[in-house]
């Protein structure tokens, strides 16, 4: 089913479209549909949504319906509308022109390259103790065979007591270990999604989120976070739930990549009683979850409000502690659990005993550890805001209250264009369209600050000279592929 914007949340997605950047030289209808593209472009307003109709647009922005069946045709020329007598009209690309998530990464085997595509930090001092500990635990493993497809119950009793710490009492029957986040992900989507399902995720997005929904050939439609520190539009998000009726939604409430959003309580206690209404299983990824910054103050975790066995929480240890320790979770219900556990046999059987048992010992000092990275995350981010507003002051960026990530808005929809140009000088980037579906986000640009303050500077004076030369540029330089094996 196409889900519909109605004409109140168009209105409020459009704001001051009148006073948009040369509105005196274009008439209302072009200033209209110019303010559309723009929507679409960001990825705030979703493909293949139904649009009000012509009538119900022009009495929600107060303007005659001369102007929005002006504004429709010109739209539907630009290939940005489609429209069908008795149908309506829905939203669309140019060209029916796709970008894939391939969630391909190069080898980083340049020293001189910064690498600003991964947002991820170095391992922290205390892995090697705890790899040590964890090595003398393990001889009373050596005695069975190994597989234990939920997970060691020492880790489930952490990470079920870690649940527990935020106000949401766990048991370890409703852990699963997993060989990282997106593993976790991967087993769910298995158990819980048919090929074809129909899921909702926000856009932007994380890119490997939209790679595994690709593998299950889901259709995805999208629900757009705002530019603002707002993030969501509760009535829009809502409203998806409530129209389309997905048979899953993927939401990163916590710290949102890349967006860096926290959704407010209130949210995500209306977001899982629609989701119990429309049929819909919310996956929650808290891969962020440990990364507040500033002191800020963490809402209940999303699963607090369900009762009705919807939501299923993802996270693991890359974000807060090292990526190179492949260990993640699920939360859910007791027979969830035993369900993703018999689908896991046909994939991997179960995670590695030694790591499990090194993620044991980095849990048990999570407080210190995990204290030591938000204070070196808030120094970076502010390091890296701070190189922004002075070698690129016309870029927009809002300094998220936690997580890893900026999000960058650019000056010009030059996100691919720049993200080319950056790799000649030695800067690796994620250029926006990575981060959402068909070709969006070309003004948006995600830029982590998990490397040293130093190294975030120099990547940032280096992309000032980038940009300064692509408005010099003539003609584009193309250059080979590189070959990703």
């Amino acid at each position: 089913m196409t889900s519909q914007v109605r004409g109140t949340q168009l209105a409020r997605l459009l704001g001051q479209w009148h006073a948009l950047p040369g509105r005196r030289r274009s008439p209302d209808y072009a200033a209209l549909a110019g303010a559309v593209r723009g929507l679409l472009a960001d990825g705030r307003l979703p493909l293949g949504v139904r649009l009000p109709a012509e009538r119900e647009l022009a009495e929600a922005l107060r303007i005659s319906r001369t102007t929005v069946t002006a504004a429709y045709r010109q739209l539907r020329e630009s290939g940005h509308l489609a429209s069908r007598r008795g149908a309506g009209s829905w939203t669309m690309l140019p060209g029916t022109h796709r970008v894939a998530s391939t969630g391909l990464w190069t080898p980083l085997d340049d020293r001189d390259m910064i690498d600003l595509g991964v947002a991820a930090l170095a391992a922290p001092p205390e892995l090697l103790p705890a790899a040590r500990a964890a090595a003398e635990d393990l001889p009373r493993y050596l005695g069975g065979a190994g597989y234990h497809p939920t997970g060691v119950i020492e880790l489930r009793e952490a990470v079920a007591a870690g649940y527990t710490a935020r106000g949401l009492p766990t048991s370890p029957d409703q852990i699963m270990v997993t060989s990282g986040t997106q593993h976790a992900l991967d087993l769910v989507l298995r158990l819980a999604l048919a090929p074809g399902g129909n899921v909702l995720v926000e856009s932007p997005t994380y890119p490997n989120a939209l790679a595994a929904l690709a593998a299950r050939r889901a259709r995805i439609t999208t629900h757009g976070l705002a530019t603002d520190a707002a993030g969501w539009d509760a009535d829009l998000l809502l409203g998806s739930l409530r129209q389309g009726r997905p048979k899953l939604a993927y939401l990163i409430p916590d710290f949102q990549n890349p967006t860096g959003h926290l959704m407010p309580a209130e949210l995500r206690e209306r977001v899982v009683a629609a989701g119990h209404a429309a049929g819909t299983d919310l996956v929650i990824d808290e891969s962020f979850v440990d990364l507040p910054l500033d002191g800020t103050e963490l809402p209940p975790p999303v699963a607090t409000f369900d009762r009705h066995s919807r939501v299923i929480s993802i996270g693991g240890m890359s974000k807060p502690y090292w990526g190179g320790l492949r260990i993640g979770w699920v939360r859910a219900s007791a027979p969830q659990v035993q369900r993703l556990a018999a689908a896991r046999v046909g994939v991997d059987m179960a995670s590695p005993v030694l790591d499990q048992l090194v993620a044991v010992h980095l849990l048990a000092d999570a407080s210190a550890i995990v204290a030591a990275r938000r204070t070196q995350l808030a120094a970076q981010r502010d390091a890296l805001t701070d190189a922004l507003a002075r070698r690129l002051p016309d870029w927009r960026v809002t300094a998220p209250r936690g997580g890893v990530t900026l999000w960058v808005e650019l000056d010009g929809p030059i996100s691919s264009a720049l993200a080319r140009a950056a790799e000649e000088v030695g800067v690796r980037l994620a250029p926006g369209p990575r981060f959402g579906l068909d070709g969006t986000l070309e003004r948006f640009l995600r830029l982590p600050f998990t490397l040293p303050a130093a190294d975030l500077a120099e990547a940032v004076g280096r992309l000032a000279a980038v940009r300064y030369d692509l408005d010099r540029a003539g003609r584009p330089r193309w250059q080979e592929p590189a070959v990703i094996a």
